[in-house]
């Protein structure tokens, strides 16, 4: 956890994240990112030098295998309060509209979902679990599908809710979160959207892993770009 932790404080300092009095939402999905978050957070919170409160939110998209015990566990374990909440989201995306590229439509339904739980709970930040590896499949797909140079926000605020989106695990690539999560035996539920695995996102992670076979600085040149880039986020904020 160490490692990850250096990760991500780095990424809360530099981008300053976190003040004294937050309350912060952690989206707990159950995947291995949310799940490293939420323990990172726990952990974060003994020792770093501002005050913050963390509870956890969970969207229940209306998928048969979503286990709303194993997430209930995951939180009482790490004494963090959970807030689940059911969304009529994969009615709305497979059943009614039939969609054959859901997943932009399925975030935006889950995303109004989370900003009201955290509204309603008095929460003035929420965190996401985008690692490194998701901030270079992000800029491939603008790119590449867009003809756009970007990727997302380390810090997003929000006029609407008055909401502020923080990625506090940015600087951490996924091998990391995923030895984390084997080395200490943590369970993760089992994927449930029948897109997992098939999306565009995924393409970009396979490109990525061809690409680093011919060379091998590929990822540190992206992240390196992507970077110069988010200095300059950072000289706007």
């Amino acid at each position: 956890m160490q490692r990850i932790l250096s990760h991500m404080r780095k990424a809360i300092e530099e981008y300053k994240m976190i003040e004294d009095g937050d309350k912060i939402a952690v989206c707990l999905s159950g995947g291995k990112d949310s799940i490293t978050l939420l323990n990172c957070f726990k952990a974060l919170q003994r020792f770093y030098p501002k005050n913050f409160e963390i509870i956890a939110i969970s969207i229940n998209p209306g998928f048969e295998h979503f286990d709303t015990t194993f997430l209930q566990n995951i939180c009482d374990n790490l004494e963090i309060p959970l807030f689940i909440e059911k969304s009529n989201a994969k009615e709305i995306v497979f059943d009614i509209r039939k969609e054959k590229n859901p997943c932009s439509l399925c975030a935006n339904l889950r995303r109004g979902v989370i900003n009201s739980i955290a509204i309603r709970e008095n929460c003035n930040k929420i965190a996401l679990g985008h690692n490194q590896d998701d901030v270079l499949e992000t800029f491939l797909l603008n790119l590449l599908y867009t003809g756009n140079i970007g990727t997302f926000s380390p810090v997003s605020y929000m006029d609407r809710s008055k909401i502020t989106l923080i990625r506090p695990l940015i600087y951490t690539p996924e091998k990391e979160i995923r030895s984390f999560i084997r080395k200490n035996n943590i369970s993760v539920m089992p994927k449930v959207c029948p897109m997992d695995g098939t999306s565009k996102r995924e393409n970009m992670k396979e490109l990525i892993f061809t690409l680093t076979k011919n060379i091998p600085m590929v990822r540190a040149n992206l992240f390196g770009a992507i970077q110069r880039n988010l200095d300059d986020w950072k000289m706007s904020h």
